[in-house]
């Protein structure tokens, strides 16, 4: 079965497709065989705050508590590339071994990270590296720079 059947398969009686539903690795199939300029047109349209939303949601459930014994901290993600020229901006928490993700961040970060969605996409897809992300500029991070470099490590991300 293609990806694409698969996602068309997914999608509810408006049309609209049903994110959770899908498979992180379809997901990840998918977004790895498509341009950016396609990915970025589908950011663009009113599913953006679905798709961004579900990734969010899936990363309390992909979380590895034995990669972050005794990690206590807050991510900001700063998500770029709305079409009011706006931004997604989303809060991580990681402590006492559980991962909450929220829409309203509440806390002063130990880290700010912020992409463009495309790149976020990618990212979290397994189809792009964090550290090759920063180092062409794609990818801004302020704050711990050291434990942003250990924040990959303490998920499970799609292949």
């Amino acid at each position: 079965m293609s990806e694409e059947r698969e996602v068309t398969e997914t999608q509810d009686a408006t049309g609209q497709v049903d994110f959770a539903s899908l498979n992180p690795e379809q997901v990840a199939g998918a977004i790895s065989s498509i341009t950016d300029e396609q990915l970025r047109q589908g950011l663009s349209g009113p599913q953006r705050d679905a798709i961004i939303s579900e990734v969010f949601r899936r990363m309390e459930a992909h979380f590895k508590p034995s990669s972050a014994a005794g990690v206590d901290a807050v991510i900001h993600w700063k998500i770029t590339g709305r079409s009011d020229a706006g931004f997604d901006h989303y809060e991580v928490v990681l402590r006492d071994g559980a991962c909450t993700a929220s829409k309203a961040p509440q806390h002063e970060p130990r880290v700010t990270l912020t992409l463009d969605g495309v790149d976020f996409m990618r990212l979290v897809t397994g189809n792009a590296a964090g550290p090759m992300l920063f180092m062409s500029g794609k990818l801004k991070i302020e704050g711990d720079l050291m434990f942003s470099a250990q924040i990959q490590s303490m998920f499970t991300i799609p292949g």
